[in-house]
């Protein structure tokens, strides 16, 4: 007699195969529903079309993030949530689930702009600028970067000198999320008692932003040079408890805290779209998701996203303790964006040809994470923090 073939066991989805929602509680899973359900009804169905034309309704989506309260979320007062940092991590992972760029605009927002306010900033800036900025009335953006000085933010050319009590800045500021379409940019500047940071409203006479174009990454993001020419300032402009370079580093840290789970959202939306896409493209009589090379492939793929979403919630629960080190954000970022970039491409392999169409989420998403393995550290600078969290010696300076 034939034998039977044996049945095919019902597939099981990445949520299934490594369980972790009894690792969250009720409130941290109503708010990934929540920004979900945004990402599913307003951001999936036209962000390929921002993609493909540069161009994204970022003021229309930040009072539609603000009504969501993701804006600042993980802040407290000032019409910010108070989430924990398990909530706004997960809310970072379902927005990049959408695409990097609408996580950028959250993390510029408040990982960077508002904590800068929040942490270092005097009362009566909180007080201006963290309600509407949190309501998404208000966009921010962060100036730190300039186009000699990435990883070397020390060595930054842009300088604030006091003229009388005010303060006059000259500089110019490279990638900077948000920075054409701000309402207020967070600047830090070299001054004669070291690096300060300065609140600086964009309608400023000397202010001005260009937007760069000609991006094949993080499309469906604005992205600026700002450009201080003699930006005369208050001495009220200072946030008056910056000081040094400890200062932007730890607005960095906060940002980078997002992207290990923000880089797992587009990681895990690739492997999602490369498992149903295996499981109905047929080939040789049968679904590609039955030849043992593709099943191998989706299982290495899919060991890595859990063991990134596992780090990713336990640095979430160190950092609602109040433990968390900055050594540790730099493993889940390196560790994250690197699995994520692998998943992405080997994703896209999965797909053949169709992995370069913007018919799907995957090439959108590899390219993407080409930016996000760079900024907020490159991979090369956290392999450095981690290594000298471990010997002890600087191999930097």
């Amino acid at each position: 007699m034939p034998s039977t073939p044996p049945t095919a066991k019902a597939a099981k989805t990445l949520a299934d195969l490594f369980d972790v929602d009894h690792l969250l509680s009720e409130d941290e899973r109503a708010m990934r529903a929540v920004v979900r359900n945004f990402v599913r009804d307003r951001v999936s169905p036209d962000v390929a079309d921002w993609f493909e034309t540069g161009e994204l309704p970022a003021r229309e989506l930040a009072k539609e993030l603000g009504r969501l309260g993701v804006l600042g979320m993980h802040l407290h007062g000032y019409g910010c949530a108070g989430s924990s940092a398990v909530s706004y991590g997960l809310a970072c992972l379902e927005l990049e689930a959408g695409d990097s760029g609408i996580r950028s605009l959250v993390s510029v927002q408040g990982s960077l702009a508002m904590f800068a306010i929040h942490e270092f900033g005097s009362e009566e800036q909180r007080s201006q600028w963290l309600p509407p900025m949190a309501a998404g009335e208000a966009i921010g953006c962060f100036g730190l970067t300039e186009a000699d000085h990435g990883s070397d933010p020390s060595s930054m050319r842009t300088r604030a000198e006091r003229d009388g009590s005010d303060w006059v800045l000259t500089g110019t500021k490279m990638w900077i999320t948000n920075g054409d379409i701000a309402d207020v940019a967070i600047v830090w500047a070299q001054t004669a008692d070291g690096i300060c940071g300065f609140v600086v409203p964009t309608d400023t006479n000397g202010f001005s932003a260009n937007r760069i174009h000609r991006k094949l990454s993080l499309r469906a993001s604005v992205t600026s040079e700002l450009v201080l020419d003699g930006v005369r300032l208050p001495a009220s402009a200072l946030l008056p408890r910056s000081r040094g370079l400890s200062s932007p580093l730890s607005c960095l840290n906060e940002a980078r805290f997002g992207i290990v789970f923000g880089a797992l959202g587009a990681a895990g939306d690739c492997l999602s779209t490369a498992l149903t896409y295996a499981g109905n493209r047929h080939q040789f009589g049968k679904p590609i998701a039955a030849f043992q090379l593709v099943q191998q492939k989706i299982a290495d793929l899919a060991l890595e996203y859990g063991k990134g979403l596992l780090l990713a919630v336990h640095l979430g629960r160190l950092k609602d303790a109040g433990r968390i080190r900055p050594e540790q954000v730099s493993i889940g970022k390196l560790n994250n964006t690197r699995e994520a970039l692998r998943i992405a491409r080997e994703s896209r392999e999965v797909l053949g040809a169709n992995g370069i169409s913007l018919e799907y989420p995957v090439i959108r998403h590899m390219v993407n994470l080409e930016s996000v393995l760079t900024y907020e550290g490159t991979a090369q600078m956290h392999s450095l923090a981690i290594g000298r969290a471990l010997t002890g010696h600087s191999a930097v300076r």
